[in-house]
């Protein structure tokens, strides 16, 4: 015997401010179900998830709930008034004796349940908000970027719970590694329709492409037949037109059908240029070290980054990432150590907390005041890599409307704000990108886009994300913060790192990364004069000798992105210029790797031989 479904939406029709924001939408939440909830930001999927936790009430539809059945939601934004911690909101609706689940997703989570709700940070805030409605268990959750402010070690918690509950869910997300291992359909949200999709998101590409590529079609068949009927009402007779007034009327449904048609949002015309070329040697820090109230986040830890690396850094929240990197850009002093810039710097920051944010200012004067976009007697101008461009054309490639112009920057979506800061960041000529969680809250295309942009630029760029699919994206080198004050440099991103670091075996990259790539010199012993070179090495040739595996990790890692990104059998005829230039910058670092293998051999074999 089937079973009833959980919850259903039936022709439901909501309006804000006069525009739909989705009209006669029916859907169906099935005991089990995993899904997928996907979206262009702006396109109603938070709204909707609140019209299914029937916190927000349509204008005209049916919500039905079967009798019986819990649902949990994951504010965004939880009211915590009357709480005195973060623990007596978790728990606010369960029995003392199950208060147990709720340390229990405090400790995966990671949040300390006796926080004063009045000092609490908007990402504790958050975390207790999510661990309140794991713990409540409900036969449907509905999760609301549920890994925004996660670590990933946080994460990976989260998704091990999601794998083996009984409960069904709905999830919305920007994280791709994060829906495909959890998602067995997917719900896509797109002009005011719902689309649904019984497989995971691991197959939304490809459908929504599909999808569109259809409707391109359709369209352009639609104007075809318009064009050719409009042909014979001009060219007919009166009397055949007398006679063919359902002909007339069908062309007259057609243009109206036409008309009604919502275009699809295009992406977001976002663009990225590198000002002048920054010097080879970009940051060097030496034996750098910090402590706060005695407690180490950095011990003797050195770098030397060059010009074009894309550099990320990982680790859990409050291991200190952030605080290395303001040390190496001379935000912050360290105790120990040095840290020396090279030449013509021009860094651009996008910060986690949006600061360069005003809450109260409109976009427009978020723009206009900016001291380094201001165009001098032009109020309604700014300037853009050196161009000067009006303010709302310019915000309309970040795929804002006239409108909002005018509105406060406190009015937008997380989504929003994140476009509007990259939309500040990227006026900018840099050569040095720093990127504090720049994932959180783009969609999926945003995303894309932001990832090409990187990999087209000509700088270099700090990476800090918990996101794991944009980590393989874009890093060339992990540099993972493992607590005590260690920092451990690995060739290529997310994966990578995990499978130097988890492996028994020792592959070529773990080996490199194990010998040298640590970066932490050892303690220097006088052994007199006679012992200061390794086994006949020069100074200069045993030192060359311990930078020389880190040097073919790094090129090993920009290789096999460059293979991957030439293995797309469509790139020549689609992007001719990206393909030469990545064949080019495959072949000068394959040369380099060769070059600096045989030098690593040659002054390997002379050290073993002179001992």
């Amino acid at each position: 015997m089937a079973r009833a479904p959980l919850l259903q939406l039936s022709d439901v029709s909501l309006t804000f401010g006069g525009d739909p924001v989705f009209d006669g939408v029916s859907l169906v939440v099935q005991p089990g179900d995993r899904v997928a909830l996907v979206g262009r930001n702006g396109s109603g999927k938070s709204t909707l998830m609140k019209v299914m936790a029937g916190l927000v009430e349509a204008d005209s539809g049916a919500r039905v709930l079967t009798p019986g059945i819990s649902v949990g939601y994951m504010e965004q934004h939880p009211e915590m008034s009357g709480f005195s911690t973060l623990g007596d909101f978790a728990s606010s609706a369960l029995d003392a004796a199950e208060s147990y689940r709720v340390e229990m997703a405090a400790e995966g989570l990671k949040f300390d349940p006796s926080t004063p709700v009045a000092t609490a940070s908007g990402g504790e805030r958050r975390r207790a908000a999510l661990a309140k409605l794991m713990a409540e268990a409900p036969d449907l959750m509905l999760l609301d970027e549920p890994t925004n402010h996660l670590d990933i070690e946080a994460i990976a918690w989260l998704e091990a719970e999601l794998k083996q509950t009984r409960a069904a869910f709905v999830l919305i997300s920007h994280d791709r590694a994060f829906l495909r291992e959890l998602t067995r359909a997917t719900l896509w949200i797109d002009r005011g329709i719902i689309r649904r999709q019984e497989k995971g998101f691991e197959a939304f590409e490809s459908w929504r492409d599909k999808v569109w590529e259809e409707e391109d079609q359709a369209r352009h068949k639609l104007n075809r037949k318009i064009k050719a009927e409009a042909r014979w009402a001009v060219e007919g007779i009166s009397a055949r037109r007398k006679r063919n007034q359902g002909r007339l009327r069908n062309l007259q449904a057609m243009r109206a059908d036409r008309a009604a048609q919502i275009k699809r949002q295009g992406a977001a015309a976002m663009a990225l240029e590198s000002g002048p070329k920054s010097g080879k040697r970009v940051i060097e820090a030496r034996s750098i070290s910090k402590a706060y109230d005695g407690n180490v986040i950095l011990n003797d830890f050195s770098i030397r980054i060059q010009r074009g690396e894309r550099i990320a850094f990982v680790g859990p929240n409050g291991v200190g990432k952030t605080s290395l990197l303001k040390m190496l850009l001379k935000e912050i002093e360290p105790d120990s150590g040095t840290v020396d810039h090279g030449t013509n710097l021009m860094p651009a920051v996008f910060d986690q907390a949006r600061a360069q944010l005003e809450p109260e200012m409109t976009l427009w004067d978020s723009l206009t005041g900016d001291k380094e976009m201001r165009v001098s007697g032009q109020a309604d101008q700014v300037m853009v890599r050196g161009n000067p461009r009006h303010v709302v054309g310019y915000l309309k490639e970040f795929l804002f409307d006239e409108q909002q112009a005018r509105a406060p920057v406190k009015s937008l979506s997380g989504g929003e704000k994140a476009r509007l800061l990259l939309a500040k960041l990227m006026a900018r000529e840099s050569n040095l990108l720093v990127l504090d969680e720049p994932t959180n809250d783009l969609d999926i295309e945003t995303l894309d886009l932001l990832q090409e942009l990187l990999d087209d630029y000509d700088g270099t760029v700090l990476l800090v994300s918990h996101d794991r699919d944009f980590l393989d994206r874009v890093a060339t080198t992990t540099i993972a913060m493992e607590g005590d004050g260690r920092a451990t440099v690995y060739a290529g991103g997310w994966t990578d790192y995990q499978s130097q670091r988890g492996s028994g075996a020792q592959g070529p990259a773990e080996k490199n990364s194990k010998k040298t790539i640590d970066y932490k010199p050892k303690p220097k012993q006088d052994k007199g004069p006679e012992k200061t070179m390794r086994c006949g090495l020069s100074f200069t040739e045993k030192h060359r000798l311990e930078a020389l595996p880190a040097e073919m990790a790094r090129l090993e890692g920009e290789i096999a992105r460059l293979e991957e990104l030439l293995a797309d059998p469509e790139l020549f005829t689609r992007e001719p210029i990206k393909f030469q230039k990545a064949t080019e910058a495959l072949s000068t670092r394959q040369t380099a790797l060769q070059k600096a293998e045989d030098e690593w051999l040659m002054l390997e074999e002379k050290a073993e031989n002179a001992g």
